[in-house]
């Protein structure tokens, strides 16, 4: 499987937190159907100091890469301008 690391930062408008929080649900199942079929390694929420919540980062595995397209096609945290930014960039897990 191909594996990449996904690095997303949320937006820093004033409404940012709020946005990323009313949206988070929908992530997060999406993530738990990610862990069901094989594709989520790992990942979770970057903080600032203060510990607020400020992006997420995840290792996620593919079989193909118009997977992870349809991935990026359909992730909330996307399609709701939740990132404003991200980057994907390909990865292999050390095998220890």
């Amino acid at each position: 499987m191909n594996q990449y690391l996904i690095t997303a930062y949320d937006g820093t408008d004033e409404n940012a937190l709020e946005r990323r929080m009313s949206v988070r649900p929908f992530h997060l199942e999406g993530v738990k159907k990610l862990k069901e079929n094989g594709n989520f390694i790992i990942g979770g929420a970057m903080l600032n100091d203060e510990g607020k919540m400020i992006g997420s980062t995840m290792i996620l595995q593919f079989e193909e890469p118009t997977q992870l397209q349809a991935w990026i096609d359909n992730e909330p945290y996307i399609q709701q301008g939740v990132w404003d930014k991200f980057e994907v960039k390909p990865f292999r897990v050390a095998s220890i």
